[in-house]
């Protein structure tokens, strides 16, 4: 090679990442380069809920999904993303009808509208991707009967309870993706709710952040009247039928999941029925590109930002220490920083991690001490993962004479801010609210890892309370004049499978009056400590003299796709595969990840 150059051909794993993508407006969706199979799932807009009461649900929109299907990078497939039918208006309107969703060749129908209300006869449900429910028979009168569903797109809605006694009378629920809503096919003295069917989990296929964790077209439920009960939404975005008495209209179905709208309920009949949920095209593409390629394929590939990929898309949950509560009717210690890429509340989900081969440290962060009577505990101690930092929880407050406000002057018994702010002291000052809590998210991230804590209540002899910390959803409740603060709640999180909540603060101590309880999420109440690895925050000190208690250790649970492995130490942490196929590292102590 006379230029000295690299000119031959160059053997590579694969270009482009695995990707999922939601599309939510009409349009185009074009692959990405590398792509070589592909999921998807076209879901229609499901169908609004009849108005009035005793109405029927909307069904949901229709759904087909296939799983690796042979695709070229860089095309382009036509996508209409169907509407959500509109809501049945008052005294007897019905809704409307949901509209198709189209990806490439693949057409789902919209959802089948739900019966309006009882005013003049019974009224059947629409026919549609699911069926509609059917209005429920008023007095010595008949229901309507349900709408159908289309052949491996949906089930049939539910039909209306006829009348054999003013306890029924209910519209039935709409159909959903996976089964029919409920419904009442002969008179019946049961109470049996008209509630919608459930919809399709492809959490398997997409994972659990688009939809509904994961879930599409849910039925919604029917509207009640009397002691007729309101149905509730199918899984998958499915909205709950409105209530028995007054005006109480159906809620909508989620937003691009193609739930059904719920049936209006109440009576008088001025209720309005809810809309369906938009529809969605979900697709993951999938890349098994390999093999020998040109140096212009490859030049192309690295302008195009995708040349070499090696790696893998790794989903996190980072949960700190929680932070110590003080002593002597002393603050609750707020919860560790809680910081997680996904399986969360939305609002505080961050971005997931592109990683390589290779070793990883991770720190779990103890809990911090507990404050002695007239001391504020300490702040609990930071987890890390890779480039993500979980700040540790913030001391609770101690109480005692009260010479200055904080933050000048502060000898030591003063809250201090973490991931999750500490509740803060109180002293024996006239009765009055005392110093604000601990500030949250220090230091700051975005999405916020925490919140403040709560401020402590200064009183007289049985009238002193400190604060409740904060939590990774709330901040810690203030103290009153009879009560402890109760600790923020927590984050729920379904990284690992379960529903698990993670980072709630601890409840602030009371004189002789009510302790605070601990927030969800493994808080401590006054006087208890934080639950291991949860990053729970301690209760503080309960009664005169009383101490407050050591914060609950963090976590860190890592999740990758199928084809990675992992490896662990020390023993004590554990690898596991989901039912779904992805791969987990679950983090109790300080150790190493080995990505594979």
């Amino acid at each position: 090679m006379a230029n000295g150059g690299i000119i031959g051909p160059t053997i590579v794993k694969s270009f482009g990442k695995n990707k999922v993508t939601s599309v939510t407006a009409t349009g185009c969706f074009t692959t990405q380069p590398g792509t070589r199979l592909m999921n998807f799932a076209v879901v229609a807009g499901g169908a609004g809920g009849g108005g009035g009461y005793r109405a029927g649900a909307g069904g949901a929109g229709g759904l087909q999904s296939s799983e690796n299907v042979s695709v070229s990078g860089g095309v382009d497939f036509p996508v209409t993303v169907g509407a959500g039918g509109s809501g049945g208006s008052a005294p007897d309107g019905g809704g409307a009808n949901g509209s198709n969703s189209v990806f490439n060749c693949v057409t789902s129908t919209g959802g089948g509208a739900g019966a309006g209300g009882y005013t003049s006869g019974p009224t059947a449900g629409g026919n549609g991707g699911s069926g509609g429910g059917g209005t429920g028979g008023g007095c010595a009168a008949p229901a309507g009967a349900a709408g159908t569903g289309v052949c491996g797109q949906g089930f049939p809605g539910g039909a209306g309870a006829p009348y054999p006694g003013a306890s029924m009378q209910q519209g039935g629920g709409g159909g959903g993706a996976s089964s029919a809503g409920v419904g009442h096919p002969t008179p019946s003295t049961s109470p049996t709710r008209g509630n919608g069917g459930a919809g399709t989990d492809l959490s398997p296929l997409f994972g659990s952040n688009v939809g509904d964790s994961g879930s599409f077209a849910g039925g919604g439920g029917g509207g009640g009247y009397s002691t007729g009960k309101a149905g509730t939404g199918g899984t998958g975005g499915g909205g709950d039928g409105g209530g028995t008495s007054g005006n109480s209209p159906g809620s909508a179905g989620d937003a691009n999941t193609g739930g059904g709208g719920g049936g209006s309920g109440g009576n008088p009949a001025s209720g309005t029925g809810g809309a369906g949920g938009s529809g969605v095209v979900v697709v993951k593409e999938i890349n098994k590109a390999s093999g020998v390629f040109s140096l212009q394929e490859q030049l192309d590939a690295v302008n195009d930002g995708v040349w070499p990929v090696f790696g893998y898309e790794i989903d996190y949950l980072v949960v700190a220490g929680g932070g110590g509560g003080g002593g002597c009717m002393g603050g609750g210690g707020g919860a560790g920083g809680y910081r997680a890429s996904g399986y969360g509340p939305s609002p505080l989900q961050g971005s997931n991690l592109f990683l390589g081969k290779g070793d990883f440290t991770v720190t779990i962060g103890s809990g911090g001490a507990a404050g002695a009577a007239g001391d504020r505990g300490s702040n609990g101690n930071d987890s890390v993962f890779s480039t993500i930092t979980s700040a540790g929880g913030g001391a609770g407050g101690a109480s005692g004479p009260q010479a200055t406000p904080a933050p000048s002057g502060d000898n030591g018994t003063y809250a201090t801010a973490g991931g999750s702010g500490g509740g803060q002291r109180a002293g024996f000052n006239p009765n009055a609210a005392g110093p604000v809590g601990g500030d949250g998210n220090t230091p700051p991230v975005d999405p916020p890892q925490g919140n403040a804590g709560g401020s402590g209540f200064d009183g007289q002899v049985s009238r002193t309370n400190g604060g409740g910390g904060g939590g990774a959803t709330a901040a810690g409740t203030n103290a009153t004049s009879p009560t402890g603060g109760p600790g923020g709640a927590g984050a729920p999180n379904t990284i690992l499978g379960p529903d698990t909540t993670y980072a709630g603060g601890g409840g602030g101590g009371s004189d002789t009056q009510t302790d605070g309880s601990g927030g969800a999420g493994g808080g401590g109440a006054a006087g208890n400590a934080g639950v291991a690895n949860t990053g729970g925050g301690a209760g503080g000190g309960a009664g005169p003299g009383g101490t407050g208690n050591a914060g609950g250790s963090g976590i860190v649970v890592v999740r990758g796709p199928s084809d990675v492995t992992f490896a662990v130490s020390p023993g004590t942490n554990s690898t596991a595969t989901h039912p779904g196929g992805d791969k987990l590292a679950t983090f109790t102590v300080s150790g190493t990840l080995t990505i594979s």
